[in-house]
């Protein structure tokens, strides 16, 4: 009854500290569109892009290209350590520099592991300025930290940052803006019009009016004159071409052309000529050039070929039309944006010449490029999880070294337990790198989270991926998995975990402090046990069902505040955790014993284990009682015997066992060796 009553006030604590953990830090928009609108201005005209491989928005402002916007979950099914989704909205600039970002959802209960809600989003936003072909900052929007990383959320800074990476560059490619692979789809045809040409964006129309020029040239009198009409199309695939044109024209060209060239449609309304007349004399047109990249590409007389009229229905009347054959050779590539360069001259009201040069942006529509697959066009990218494992190889390093320590104390434990000095010092020493190193530095506190996240990524998408995100935790529970064959789970909680290491210490300081001790009677000590396979048990069982609420009953454990987040929590969170603390100061191990879940997690399979090495003698529990007076967590039976469900292999057993001057059985056989020496001296001397 007892055990129950603590464990309702638990729950009840738990929820009320629970429901004080914050949202998310701002609603997200109704859609991707609308997140679109709201990054780049009313102003801007939105293009749906949907294909099979996920769907993003373009948008364009004044017909020129300014960005996309995308959804991670849309594109790449992104998700956690898990495999619960992880939603990240986020723009693209032209320059494929990620933009805003906007954490949408998540359920992903490790993403939180060393994050409060808010630092979460500053995470998700703080990748804004990120080159996603070079992955360097090269830029900070308004407003945003720039923070791709935070100290104690390696699982988190990887996952979000990957997330984001990944997706945009597939946005980038099914836009035609990142390389990898893609074909123009020369042959394909469908039936069409002027006006769902200029719909699909196979044909731009760019505007110019005097006053555009006059504003450009800074002189003159600015008017509202229309000056400029320019349609420009990429006429290679037969769909937009054949329309333009007329098959028999298209066909004609094309044959003379060679199989990799491109054709660029160019006509033009206006009071002023796109084409001018020098070309006829030099060859060139100085007025027009089409630009890609870096690479500017005159257009000459060899690559002009006219044509009487624009033949698909709705079309105007050109005043000025052509189409240029572009060869392959220049290294043009109609996959990727490019832009027409019309150079506008006109002669203003003194009879002076002006000239001013506007670009006209272009990409060929989705329907006319085929695609590589995204893993195809990824490949030879570094895995994530072999970043992080490279990023942090002085780590891993460094703990390795300290298991091999740990198993040449197992392995050698009697030797050590019998020199009592150095099983102390060793045993203070190790808890005290337990702490520092895998706690307060690397942060790689085990947790009842893994457990249940490990139990739920087995009934849904088991990926190895995920699970070597952190290299440290990853290693330590391969160590734990395979020492709970050979000795039981007491060497995770004896000698790994950070907040067992710092009880002890606690504990250690305080006894020597000489501050009192509370030994808790057998019979109320061994029912409290109860506590912590029922908190594991609840946690395990709401985690069937909602992981959300797993996450929330699992802040019974005090690890991510003390931890991960060295008590940078809510007022809740830290007392909570104090409180534990302080009642460490009076019964050691006063979570181990009665409260922690992981512990009761790991003690579930305690006795499949090989090893039988912790040695008792017929004395123990019948005529002495030394062990289990010392015992850290109270886990030796008043019958002598060590429950290996609570024991966390500390050796303190191990090292009386060795000691004559605590040892009873020591004493009685050294009581009976002397007596064996007295009665030989007396028989010698009779």
């Amino acid at each position: 009854m007892i055990a129950v009553r603590l464990l309702r006030i638990c729950v009840v604590a738990l929820c009320a500290i629970a429901s004080l953990l914050p949202g998310m830090a701002r609603a997200a928009p109704a859609d991707l569109r609308a997140y679109a609108r709201e990054q780049f201005g009313a102003e801007a005209e939105l293009r749906d892009h949907k294909t099979d491989e996920g769907a993003i928005v373009e948008a364009w402002r004044d017909g020129a290209y300014v960005g996309l916007a995308f959804s991670t979950w849309d594109l790449i099914k992104s998700v956690g350590y898990s495999g619960q989704p992880i939603d990240i909205w986020a723009t693209l600039d032209p320059s494929l520099v990620v933009g805003a970002a906007l954490l949408v959802r998540q359920t992903e209960p490790l993403l939180v592991i060393g994050l409060r809600p808010e630092q979460l989003q500053e995470l998700v936003a703080g990748q804004s300025g990120l080159d996603i072909k070079s992955l360097k900052r090269v830029a900070v929007a308004d407003g945003a930290k720039g923070v791709d990383h935070i100290a104690g959320a390696t699982i988190s800074s990887n996952v979000l940052r990957d997330s984001v990476i990944r997706a945009a560059r597939k946005a980038a490619r099914i836009s035609g803006r990142l390389g990898g692979g893609s074909r123009l789809l020369r042959d394909k045809y469908e039936q069409g019009d002027w006006r769902t040409l200029i719909a699909a964006g196979a044909i731009v129309e760019r505007k110019i009016s005097a006053s555009e020029m006059v504003a450009a040239s800074g002189s003159g009198e600015a008017r509202e004159q229309p000056l400029l009409d320019v349609f420009v199309a990429l006429a290679t695939p037969a769909g937009i071409g054949v329309h333009l044109i007329g098959r028999k024209h298209y066909e004609q060209i094309v044959s003379t052309a060679g199989p990799q060239d491109d054709l660029v449609m160019v006509g033009a309304n206006g009071l002023l000529s796109i084409k001018g007349a020098q070309w006829r004399e030099t060859g060139v047109f100085e007025r027009l050039a089409i630009v890609q990249d870096k690479r500017t590409i005159r257009l000459t007389r060899d690559m002009h070929h006219a044509f009487a009229k624009v033949e698909a229905e709705y079309a105007p009347e050109l005043r000025e039309r052509a189409i240029f054959v572009v060869p392959h050779a220049s290294g043009f590539d109609a996959t990727k944006p490019w832009r027409l360069q019309v150079l506008a001259v006109r002669r203003t009201a003194d009879g002076a010449e002006s000239a001013q040069t506007f670009d006209i942006p272009y990409v060929v529509p989705f329907d006319y490029v085929a695609r590589p697959p995204p893993e195809a066009s990824a490949a030879g990218e570094e895995a994530l999880w072999e970043r992080a494992w490279r990023e942090r190889r002085y780590e891993i390093g460094a703990l390795l070294v300290l298991l091999g320590a740990l198993v040449l104390i197992l392995l050698f434990q009697d030797q050590l337990a019998a020199r009592p000095q150095l099983y102390k010092a060793t045993r203070i020493a190790f808890m005290a790198a337990t702490l520092v190193f895998i706690g307060l530095f690397s942060r790689a506190q085990l947790s009842v989270v893994h457990v249940v996240t490990f139990a739920h990524a087995l009934r849904t998408n088991f990926q190895w991926s995920f699970f070597l995100l952190d290299p440290l935790i990853f290693l330590l529970w391969g160590f734990v998995a395979v020492a709970m064959l050979f000795w039981g789970r007491g060497v995770f909680c004896g000698w790994l975990c950070p907040f067992g290491a710092l009880q002890e210490l606690l504990n250690e300081a305080a006894r020597r402090l000489r501050i009192p001790q509370f030994d808790v009677p057998w019979g109320l000590h061994e029912r409290l046990w109860i506590i912590k396979y029922l908190v594991f048990l609840a946690i395990f069982a709401l985690s069937l069902n909602d992981m959300k609420m797993a996450f929330m009953a699992a802040e019974a454990e005090p690890f991510k505040t003390v931890v991960a987040l060295h008590f940078a929590r809510a007022w809740p969170f830290v007392a909570f955790a104090f409180a534990l603390l302080a009642a460490g100061l009076f019964v050691r191990r006063f979570y181990c014993r009665y409260l922690c879940p992981l512990g009761a997690a790991l003690a579930i399979p305690a006795r499949m284990r090989m090893f039988e090495w912790l040695k008792r003698r017929p004395q123990c529990g019948r005529e002495c009682r030394q062990c289990a007076v010392h015992c850290p967590v109270g886990a030796i039976h008043p019958s002598g015997a060590i429950s290996p469900n609570e024991c966390i292999y500390c050796l303190n057993c191990q090292s009386l066992y060795h000691d004559p001057n605590v040892c009873l059985g020591l004493k009685a056989r050294a009581a009976r060796q002397a007596a064996r020496e007295q009665i030989s001296r007396g028989g010698a001397n009779g």
